[in-house]
C-alpha cells in the first residue's frame, strides 16, 4: 500500500508571514532547494485548546530525541475555525497577542508554532479526523507523505514506535 500524501495546508506564523505545509520535495528541485527539505516533519494538529496536553505528550520526546538534528521540523498547528477569530482584524490581532519570545536554545530542531484559520472541513475529511477533542500526529517523510500517525496521549510503545520511523527517515538519503 503506498503512502498517502498529507494534503497541503495554507498557516500563518504568529508574526503573520504565511507557509504551506507540508515542506516537501517534488523531485525535480536543484541541490540548494533539496537541502532545505527536512527528511522528516512532525506535524501536531490541534482544533481545541484541551488537546494541547496530548500534543505536548508527543512533541517533547520528539524534541528531546532530534533537538541536534537540522534534517528534522516540527510543526504544532492550531486551527481556528471561528467565522468571527477569522475575521481579519480580529485574526490580526489574535496573530499579534500569541507572539512569544524567541527560542533561546541553540538546538537545531525548534517547535515551530502555526495557525491555520477558516473551515477545515475537506482537510479533516481527507484526513479521517472525527473528533475535534483530540489533538493529531502525523510524521512525514521529505516528499510529503504519512508515514506514521497517532492521535490522543502518547503512550511509551507509540512514542518508541514514532522515534524509531524518525530515525529510519532520518537515515534515508
Amino acid at each position: 500500500m503506498a503512502a498517502m500524501k498529507f494534503p497541503d495546508l495554507q498557516v500563518n506564523y504568529a508574526d503573520g508571514k504565511k507557509l504551506k505545509l507540508p515542506i516537501s520535495s517534488n523531485g525535480d528541485m536543484v541541490d540548494a532547494e533539496r537541502a532545505s527539505i527536512p527528511k522528516a516533519s512532525l506535524l501536531c494538529l490541534s482544533f481545541r485548546a484541551n488537546s494541547q496536553a496530548m500534543i505536548d505528550s508527543w512533541a517533547g520526546p520528539f524534541v528531546d530525541a532530534y533537538s541536534n538534528s537540522k534534517d528534522a521540523q516540527l510543526y504544532e498547528v492550531s486551527f481556528i475555525d471561528s467565522w468571527f477569530l477569522c475575521l481579519n482584524p480580529i485574526k490580526q490581532l489574535l496573530l499579534w497577542t500569541t507572539k512569544k519570545p524567541n527560542y533561546g536554545g541553540q538546538d537545531a530542531l525548534q517547535k515551530q508554532m502555526v495557525y491555520s484559520f477558516g473551515d477545515h472541513y475537506y482537510f479533516r475529511k481527507e484526513l479521517k479526523i472525527l473528533n475535534l477533542l483530540t489533538g493529531y500526529i502525523f510524521l512525514l517523510d521529505k516528499f510529503g507523505r504519512i508515514r506514521w500517525q497517532g492521535s490522543g496521549l502518547a503512550t511509551q510503545e507509540e512514542l518508541s514506535s514514532l522515534l524509531s520511523c524518525t530515525s529510519l527517515l532520518l537515515e534515508e538519503n
